[in-house]
């Protein structure tokens, strides 16, 4: 009996063990709370990270700032390069009509020089056919012959006006023209024959005219050849020996 009572005294009274009593807590509470001190955690260091780099000289907005104004200039100079363009543009298409009215202005000066040159040309036929003596005056005579250089190595342009005078005045003239040309390739001296013999005549060549025609065209030679000299040879038809004829040198 008085072991058992000390058993009861050593259990529950002032030598007793202490007993601690906690409030039961569920666990999804325990994991809100843990979320929270977490979300909290990391508030917070991105606070110190902020300040942080502020405080080292760092400043997010600050950048941004700068790079929506970088943008702005960039999209500024854009329009500008482009509105430089523009006048660029319009300056060229300005130099490009220039130059095109400088070359149809020289064309028609070219065309009027021309035009003129044939004027005088003909001037010249009408004075020579009113004081020519019909009597004396040759029937037939080329009153201009002109050899030159054209554009291309070995092409030349020829001129010629003949003029029917004295008793074949107002009767027409038929005929053609030739042209012999003495040139000299690989230090040899050859006679060119224009047009070749056997081939069919142009209408270039052929003549019939009552007072005068003109006659303008292009001979080509081997470009390494020299033309030493250019004699234009006028055919009455029928005739095989030349009723005139005319030569010019380009030495």
């Amino acid at each position: 009996m008085a072991g058992r009572f000390a058993k009861l005294r050593q259990r529950f009274g002032i030598a007793a063990p202490k007993v601690s009593v906690r409030t039961h807590v569920p666990w999804y509470l325990r994991w809100l709370g843990f979320a929270v001190i977490l979300a909290f955690s990391a508030a917070l260091a991105a606070w110190i990270y902020d300040a942080g780099r502020r405080f080292a000289g760092f400043d997010r907005s600050e950048v941004v700032q700068e790079l929506s104004s970088a943008r702005s200039e960039l999209a500024k100079l854009r329009d500008e390069l482009e509105r430089l363009r523009a006048v660029a543009n319009a300056a060229d298409s300005k130099v490009a009509i220039e130059r095109t009215a400088q070359q149809k202005l020289a064309q028609q000066t070219s065309t009027l020089e021309q035009d003129n040159a044939r004027l005088r040309e003909e001037l010249a036929i009408f004075e020579s056919m009113l004081s020519s003596d019909t009597a004396s005056a040759a029937p037939l005579s080329v009153l201009r012959f002109k050899v030159e250089p054209d554009v291309l190595p070995g092409e030349f342009r020829y001129r010629i006006l003949l003029l029917a005078s004295g008793p074949r005045r107002g009767r027409e003239f038929q005929g053609r023209l030739e042209l012999a040309v003495s040139l000299t390739e690989a230090g040899r001296s050859a006679m060119m024959v224009v047009p070749k013999e056997g081939a069919s005549e142009s209408s270039t060549f052929r003549l019939a005219f009552k007072h005068f025609q003109r006659i303008d065209g292009i001979f080509r030679v081997n470009p390494k050849a020299r033309v030493a000299s250019v004699q234009a040879r006028i055919y009455e038809a029928g005739s095989a020996e030349p009723k005139v004829t005319r030569s010019v040198a380009l030495d």
